[in-house]
């Protein structure tokens, strides 16, 4: 099959750049260039993201290594949880509008310790209890589904983020509508390293190695 050209514009092209990443990494086929002193110095004086990535804090994920990027292609933003308050939000504005980023991907994971918290009835000491608070509404919503409540609830957090986002004035909800921007949500799991993707179908032009 014919490597297509680079379409950093595209969204759909992008997520399955990702996911061909995603895949090498997986396979333990990473290709591990463009981390170099020329990559660094390319890169010291501006910055060309193609995607932003919303995720947890947890120790065990490294976007870089999960989907196999350079130096300079993702955006990262990483909270406990992976919520989306005013700062984060704000954040990802900035990759969408002034970086050229065509992709923000909302990335839970496996056994995630903050949605954990919020599943329990108790409370959390410090400002742990202002990321629990923002949590919470995913565990009610998830709470009468089969399965385990803290996975279902990873998803449905993820879920009810990236509706948050699609749906962001001024700025995000403009460049989705308008085609620039998507926002698509995901799952990790840690002993495979696999990301799987939630609620997201590729064209069916899309649908190639894109790598």
């Amino acid at each position: 099959m014919n490597k297509r050209k680079w379409e950093p514009g595209n969204p759909d092209f992008v997520i399955q750049h990702l996911l061909g990443g995603n895949q090498r990494y997986c396979e333990g086929k990473v290709r591990r260039n463009g981390n170099d002193q020329d990559r660094r110095t390319a890169t010291a004086y501006e910055q060309h993201p193609f995607a932003a990535v919303l995720s947890c804090s947890d120790s065990r994920i490294m976007l870089s290594e999960i989907f196999d990027c350079r130096l300079g292609d993702l955006f990262v933003c990483r909270v406990a949880g992976n919520i989306a308050d005013t700062a984060v939000i704000g954040s990802l504005e900035y990759a969408a509008e002034h970086l050229g980023s065509s992709v923000i991907v909302v990335m839970g994971h496996e056994r995630c310790g903050a949605v954990g918290a919020a599943c329990k009835s108790a409370g959390a000491p410090g400002h742990i209890l202002s990321l629990v608070e923002q949590i919470r509404p995913a565990v009610k919503a998830s709470s009468n589904q089969p399965g385990d409540l803290v996975e279902n609830a990873v998803r449905e957090n993820v879920r009810q983020v990236v509706n948050r986002l699609r749906e962001s004035e001024p700025i995000l909800a403009h460049m989705v509508k308008e085609g620039k921007l998507k926002v698509v949500g995901a799952y990790y799991y840690l002993e495979s390293g696999r990301v799987e993707l939630l609620d997201y179908e590729a064209p069916a032009a899309q649908k190639q190695d894109a790598a």
